[in-house]
């Protein structure tokens, strides 16, 4: 615990971790416009006359339903806030190494795995803190919007509260994957400049992969999609089972997974590596 509350201190101390949440502000604000406005749009859509076949029809009727845009519009910010969140882990790492205190933490804690827990643990927190501030906007903000587009606040659903829940598993897990990430590129600027580009452009880029190459192969194929981190999020916070796509627990599992190799990987790979 200690170890811990030293970790959350080094993250206090600096002015990266409220740097990081202006711009986590800034970004879930625009998330929310965004998500209004595409709910705006959507809700005039009927896809009876859009020309899709019928399981793309029943996806957007799905997604219509009140639940659907609810869930979506109280978890605003994901996308861009587990990827500060997932920075702010990797720079608790690697600011051991630009500071060039890497050493002396390591001798006062020989047992480098506690440490790694520790940054771990602590990271987390503050993922979760993250979490916390976006969704109290959320649930502020939102039953306005929902009253706009006449569905209601929609806060007796059980969906929409398990679709807010898992957004903050979300954030814990990308906080994990970040600290993981920190450990493999040790340089701060090369892991922040590295972990947005691949986050980004991954992800926009692993879509359009799905997307072309779905109707070639299989409906089966679009499935595969779970295995990208963010999208494997995204499909964590859907308010209900969206016809056509894995249920919410697989997304769940992949994004476990991916925090347990990472910080698995990360603990062994410092407890072998030579700090200097």
């Amino acid at each position: 615990m200690n170890l811990v509350k030293a970790e959350l201190f080094k993250i206090r101390s600096t002015s990266t971790w409220w740097i990081f949440g202006l711009i986590s502000l800034a970004l879930w604000a625009l998330a929310l416009l965004a998500n209004w406005a595409s709910s705006n749009f959507t809700a005039d859509v009927d896809p009876a006359e859009q020309g899709l076949t019928g399981d793309e029809a029943e996806q957007v009727r799905v997604a219509q339903a009140a639940v659907n845009v609810a869930a979506n519009l109280y978890t605003s910010g994901q996308f861009f806030g587990v990827l500060m969140v997932m920075l702010l882990g990797a720079i608790v790492v690697t600011n051991e190494f630009f500071h060039l205190t890497a050493t002396t933490t390591f001798l006062v804690t020989p047992r480098r795995e506690q440490v790694i827990f520790a940054k771990l643990a602590a990271s987390a927190l503050f993922g979760v803190g993250f979490w916390l501030v976006t969704t109290l906007l959320n649930l502020l903000f939102v039953p306005f919007i929902l009253n706009s587009l006449d569905v209601g606040p929609q806060l007796g659903e059980p969906a929409v509260w398990r679709a807010i829940g898992l957004n903050a598993l979300a954030y814990a897990l990308w906080a994990i994957l970040g600290v993981g990430a920190g450990v493999l590129i040790r340089s701060q600027i090369g892991a922040t400049i590295a972990l947005s580009t691949i986050y980004v452009i991954g992800t926009f880029g692993a879509s359009t992969f799905f997307l072309l190459l779905t109707p070639r192969i299989g409906e089966w194929f679009s499935k595969l999609q779970v295995l990208v981190p963010p999208l494997a999020s995204q499909l964590m916070i859907s308010g209900t089972e969206l016809p056509g796509n894995p249920p919410r627990w697989v997304g769940a599992v992949v994004l476990i997974g991916y925090a347990v190799l990472a910080g698995g990987l990360g603990t062994w790979i410092m407890k072998r590596r030579d700090i200097t």
